[in-house]
């Protein structure tokens, strides 16, 4: 077989970017029988839903499996949290990791991005991932949290167990979930145990990083205990990079399968951070999130009863036609871009601004230094289980240089 006929294989997400499409196309509120769940589907539903954490709670106590040593996680994981405990977490946060903050991490992102291609100078070949998407984010995370960057592949070796999601199938249902926590279990134990020895070591020998300054942020004289600074941190340390690792892939694999997309941000390098946004759009990392209503409730021409699960789907509310003009087709140039990739509402992601100063980057050294940048051989990319995440595990890269 030759290279161009495995370069031809079929792009890895078009069953998933056709799902989604075709999803999309059906009611915009429906149940789904075999999951016992709600979907919804169309970008103002999604939008409503994410809108109203009174009505459409993030708790799911006592309606999900639990195992114990992931619920000392729950603490300070303001994801999984409602108002009144979510804003007092999340205001004691958003004192240490400010604006300013990630602005001021841009000349070393720019750095370290150098270092890491620099490393793959003299390689016409390379795994993206590898060498670029996973490392970066890990890098500046553990640089602004004050951990030894020297123990990236055990944060690595931790996300892995976290997302790679080998264990559960490609639809969740609560005994994937009962399944994946015990198996994730001595994983979190063992963050649990790193984090709180870093936080006790800040306790001790205070700095300028950001675990110092979360032991000092105050609201109303009320601070931060140690484990709901181990929750951010582990959030921040591992679901932060993957977020960014899964954009940078992303990026790729759609400039890779749109050669036109790439020649046009090429050819207008101001366009970047639309293009990112495009890409946001069209491969969400995460493209579901969970919601419990906390009430009967009247959605989409639907009645969903009380405490009835319901899944918020980004990624067809991302392609809604009332919402975005041809939504299926990949546009780089598209603005403005109301995707609900970072979510929307209090629970906006809390590290977007850092993913999008990486990726616009990252990205733009990559498209600096190499005149050509293509996937050889679709067969070799390897892929996490969409179920968790949208993400290369493995990106394998031929390059020229400019």
């Amino acid at each position: 077989m030759t290279s161009n006929e495995l370069k031809e294989a079929p792009f890895v997400f078009d069953d998933l970017v056709g799902r989604w499409s075709s999803l999309g196309e059906s009611d915009p509120v429906r149940h789904d029988e075999g999951q016992n769940v709600w979907q919804v589907l169309d970008h103002r539903s999604v939008a409503a839903v994410l809108a109203d954490p009174a009505t459409f709670s993030s708790d799911f106590s006592g309606l999900t499996p639990t195992q114990p040593d992931f619920e000392t996680f729950r603490q300070g994981n303001f994801v999984g949290m409602d108002p009144p405990e979510h804003r007092k977490l999340r205001t004691l946060v958003s004192q240490a990791f400010t604006p300013r903050v990630v602005a001021g991490l841009e000349p070393r992102i720019h750095a370290i991005t150098a270092e890491l291609l620099d490393a793959v100078g003299d390689r016409d070949r390379f795994d993206v991932v590898d060498a670029l998407a996973y490392p970066l984010p890990i890098l500046v995370i553990a640089e602004l949290l004050g951990v030894p960057a020297a123990d990236r592949g055990l944060f690595q070796e931790w996300a892995a167990t976290l997302f790679g999601g080998d264990e559960i199938g490609e639809s969740l249902d609560m005994s994937d979930i009962e399944r994946a926590l015990d198996s994730i279990a001595p994983t979190v134990r063992e963050m649990n145990g790193y984090i709180l020895e870093h936080i006790r070591h800040h306790r001790k020998h205070p700095g300028e990083g950001l675990t110092s300054r979360l032991l000092q942020a105050e609201v109303d004289g009320v601070r931060l205990a140690d484990q709901e600074i181990v929750g951010f941190v582990a959030l921040l340390l591992v679901a932060g990079h993957i977020t960014t690792t899964a954009l940078l892939g992303n990026a790729v694999l759609s400039f890779d399968e749109y050669p036109e997309a790439a020649a046009q941000v090429r050819a207008e390098p101001g366009r970047l951070p639309d293009a990112i946004e495009e890409v946001l759009r069209w491969l969400p990392p995460f493209p579901e999130l969970g919601r419990r209503t906390t009430r009967e409730v009247e959605l989409g021409g639907r009645t969903l009863p009380a405490d009835a699960i319901l899944m918020a789907n980004l990624a067809t509310a991302n392609r809604d036609p009332a919402r975005f003009t041809d939504p299926d087709t990949f546009h780089v140039m598209r603005s403005p871009n109301p995707h609900l990739t970072f979510g929307h509402g209090i629970h906006f992601c809390f590290g977007a601004p850092l993913a999008r100063l990486e990726a616009r980057i990252a990205l733009r050294q990559l498209l600096d230094r190499f005149s050509c940048l293509t996937i050889p051989s679709r067969r070799e990319v390897e892929f996490q289980n969409p179920a968790v995440i949208v993400s290369a595990r493995r990106l394998p890269v031929e390059v020229r240089r400019a």
